[in-house]
């Protein structure tokens, strides 16, 4: 019996060792997690029980535990790098199959998958609508598109403007004061807006304030200095439109006559200047020519709601517009919540996809299969998926790896144990023979 009892103790120091052994050679892999081996003792018995005065059979190995620990989070300056700073498993497919990972070692392949680091598996997120909006729900293959992003025409344009109150009135009755762009005592002050057309081509959108009496200022509209129709505004005079304010400096309406003039005249009072009539050109030797182009089939928007007359400089805020000509992609940054951001060359910035995370109920459960990635199994419960620093996942931190959660200093320790266990079962084993060959001896 002592043979036996000190063969099992041998095999356990001896997996003991192993287990030890692949935590030191893993010291330092990415995203790797420490083992343990736990052991369980062996006693005989019966249908109706162990006796009260049974000696042990020895020990036996129960099991073979991973610990998901979280390991530490280093920088290396690669984008692509990303480790999750609390619970959580990367998402991976190979042709379907999912296996799930802490290695967040990922690179690009030809088609701009971004892939794990020998390229067999894609990861796994949410993709994005044509509005740039995150589809959640459904995985898919996350991919980094270098395409150009297309141009987007201007709808809108708002600003917050202030008029000043005290700015002489110009009267436009009086020939020599009648508007003209080209000469700045038929205004008093004026506005550029870079705008564009449906092909990307930017335009400057010009807006000229002219004070008309004690509340009210005319505003004319050009772009690339002709009327929107392209016509000469010194030869077809521009259409104003009349804003009128009350005695708190507050904008009460915009009134702007209707084109093409009708009988009697009639106006559109509104907070806002739309542009209707807008063909996109350009001039060439003072010669007007439309390029080809298109306006927003949405016509322009100009919002004239944050207008004020005020006792302060007439000035305006940096107007926003929602146009843009194409870009190329120049960056990608990857935030806490994994949504993957990339920058063109137009000053755009857009969504184009989100990393999932998966929870597992029993992460002890899960089967190892290699490449420092698991497989779920009936012990460890069914998936669930979500986004990071969504309830208990953790979140991604980009241009950083999760580092291996090997304590070297317990391992070495652990090894010095497991020798030393190694010996004494050993040595029982030497007794025990030796014991034996008394007893023979004696015969």
């Amino acid at each position: 019996m002592s043979f036996n009892i000190g063969l099992s103790g041998l095999y356990a120091a001896n997996k003991q060792l192993d287990v030890t052994g692949n935590n030191i050679a893993n010291v330092a892999t990415t995203g790797f997690k420490s083992s343990r081996a736990e052991f369980e003792d062996v006693y005989s018995a019966t249908r109706l029980g162990t006796g009260s005065k049974t000696v042990g059979n020895g020990v036996r190995l129960a099991n073979v535990s991973q610990q998901f620990g979280q390991g530490d989070v280093s920088n290396t300056g690669n984008v692509l790098d990303m480790g999750i700073q609390g619970n959580g498993f990367f998402v991976l497919s190979n042709n379907g199959s999912l296996t799930y990972t802490r290695a967040g070692t990922f690179k690009t392949d030809k088609e701009g998958y971004v892939t794990n680091s020998d390229g067999t598996a894609r990861l796994q997120g949410y993709g994005v609508d044509s509005n740039g909006k995150i589809v959640n729900g459904v995985l898919t293959d996350l991919r980094i598109d270098t395409s150009n992003l297309a141009p987007k025409s201007t709808s809108t344009v708002s600003s917050t403007i202030n008029l000043n109150s005290t700015s002489a009135v110009i009267d436009q009755t009086v020939a020599a004061n009648k508007f003209n762009p080209s000469k700045t005592e038929t205004f008093t002050k004026s506005f550029s807006t870079p705008i564009y057309d449906t092909q990307g081509n930017q335009h400057t959108m010009d807006q000229y304030m002219v004070k008309t009496g004690a509340n009210t200022w005319d505003t004319y509209t050009l772009i690339d200095g002709r009327n929107p129709d392209g016509s000469d505004p010194t030869v077809t005079a521009p259409v104003a439109s009349t804003m009128s304010f009350d005695s708190t400096g507050k904008l009460t309406s915009v009134s702007t006559p209707v084109t093409p003039p009708t009988t009697p005249p009639t106006s559109v009072i509104s907070s806002d200047l739309k542009i209707t009539n807008w063909t996109p050109g350009s001039v060439t030797n003072g010669v007007w020519t439309a390029n080809g182009a298109a306006a927003d089939p949405a016509g322009l928007t100009i919002a004239m709601a944050n207008t004020t007359q005020f006792n302060a400089d007439t000035a305006r805020s940096i107007p926003a517009q929602n146009g843009y000509a194409t870009g190329q992609i120049t960056n990608l940054t990857i935030d806490g919540s994994g949504v993957l951001l990339a920058n063109f060359s137009n000053n755009q910035t857009k969504p184009i996809g989100q990393i999932s995370l998966a929870s597992f109920t029993n992460e002890q459960g899960l089967q190892p299969v290699g490449g420092t990635s698991w497989k779920e199994t009936y012990a460890s419960g069914i998936p669930g998926y979500d986004a990071p620093e969504t309830g208990t996942l953790g979140s991604i931190v980009s241009n950083s790896l999760e580092e291996s959660n090997v304590n070297l200093t317990n391992e070495l320790v652990d090894l010095i144990k497991a020798q030393s266990n190694y010996q004494a079962n050993a040595k029982t084993i030497s007794t025990q023979s030796t014991i034996m060959q008394t007893i023979i001896q004696m015969t």
